[in-house]
């Protein structure tokens, strides 16, 4: 039946990160590889869900408060305004938030630059509007931007830069001048910074999460995605938003509209009381996360591979393999499958960009999540110990 595919669907795969978490399932494996809490979310907002629907909030819906919270959010942490009846949408997640603002702005032939290592959906976004991805590297071991480099890729049929800080798989968070310097650009090209801010509230230094929006010129050409997945542990809920300026704004409505009519009805209620939390809820979450982070750095050092790069924000850590292990990121993650029993990300599916600097390092990577309860990881930790003390390495 394969002569009746189209052609965008040729193109596409199944997400190589979910096909290990099923991997996971399959042998009751330890699940660090994909962005997912094991650990129950906020009991307030989850009986603000069960509320809703004992409410009978069941059917399409559109819940204005909930634009309103995210509006009044962005202006508290952000100091940006912004018109909730007019410039934010809620979407299922901040993935169809992503989607229906690529396919608002970009158009077949256009060209959409990324900024590598990236997360997959983003080239699978701009593939799907017909248009070409321009992947621009970011330098290890901090995975640095080189904004001379992002000025060569740029050009004429440039319609946006897609741009994720705190940023999967890395957790940089990019500063002040690389930001400024993607303004810059974004204006003298005259294109748009689509951002994914999922991870806003995961920052874990004394930076903060500056949204593009915030830079000169930038408001009226930037669209901010972002979710409530990742701050309130409910990543099966599918509450994201798009916040962008009026009439861009109004092409995603309209697109959404037309992809799924609603995001879920209890949810997005729901998602209003999880808004409303008090600053102490993102400080406990932050500290609980950092203290996770950490233990996970030592785990993967313990094993002899290399945290070059402590992540700042977001809940990945993206290690490089021990300099004597022969082999490639894929063999060591299916070893450890193996051995271990748990389960983490190759690290070479986040590499796009066509270098021979690229070449030399993008199969000696891994990601490691540790959005897990501390039980998780530290029997994580202690499988590893036993898989190196079988292979013969220090742990």
């Amino acid at each position: 039946m394969a002569q009746f595919l189209a052609d965008r669907a040729l193109h596409l795969t199944s997400s190589n990160i979910v096909h290990l978490s099923r991997l996971a399932e399959k042998y009751n494996a330890i699940n660090l590889a994909e962005g997912f809490p094991d650990f129950p979310a906020p009991p307030a907002i989850k009986n603000a869900a069960v509320a809703a629907i004992n409410a009978d909030f069941n059917q399409y819906r559109h819940v204005q408060r909930l634009c309103d919270q995210v509006a009044a959010m962005f202006e508290t942490t952000q100091g940006v305004k912004v018109n909730p009846k007019t410039q934010v949408t809620i979407c299922c997640g901040q993935s169809e938030a992503l989607m229906a603002a690529v396919l608002a702005v970009i158009n077949e032939r256009d060209e959409v630059v990324l900024l590598d290592p990236s997360y997959e959906t983003y080239e699978a976004s701009v593939k799907l509007a017909g248009a070409k991805a321009k992947h621009v590297s970011l330098d290890p071991p901090n995975w640095t931007l080189d904004i001379l480099r992002l000025e060569n890729a740029m050009g004429s049929h440039t319609k946006a830069v897609i741009v994720n800080s705190p940023h999967n798989p890395t957790g940089k968070v990019f500063n002040e001048e690389e930001l400024a310097g993607i303004a810059k650009l974004c204006c003298r090209f005259n294109c748009l910074a689509i951002t994914d801010e999922v991870y806003e509230h995961l920052v874990y230094t004394e930076k903060r999460h500056r949204s593009l929006a915030t830079f000169p010129g930038m408001q009226d050409r930037t669209i901010v995605t972002s979710s409530m997945s990742k701050t309130f542990s409910v990543t099966g809920w599918r509450i994201g938003w798009a916040i962008a300026p009026e009439a861009i704004s109004s092409a995603i409505c309209s697109i959404h509209e037309k992809l799924v009519d609603s995001a879920p009805a209890p949810f997005q209620e729901a998602a209003v009381s999880a808004l409303s939390s008090r600053p102490e809820y993102y400080m406990n979450l932050r500290a609980e996360y950092l203290d996770r982070r950490n233990l996970v750095c030592e785990m993967l050092e313990e094993a002899g591979l290399s945290v070059q790069y402590k992540p700042e924000g977001s809940f990945f850590v993206f290690a490089r393999l021990p300099e004597a292990y022969p082999f490639k990121d894929v063999d060591y993650v299916a070893e450890l499958i193996k051995s271990a029993g748990v389960v983490i990300v190759p690290g070479c599916g986040f590499f796009h960009a066509d270098s021979t600097s690229v070449d030399s390092y993008k199969d000696r990577y891994v990601r490691v999540a540790f959005c897990k309860d501390t039980a998780t990881l530290l029997s994580a930790r202690e499988a590893i110990r036993k898989h190196c003390k079988v292979k013969g390495q220090p742990s």
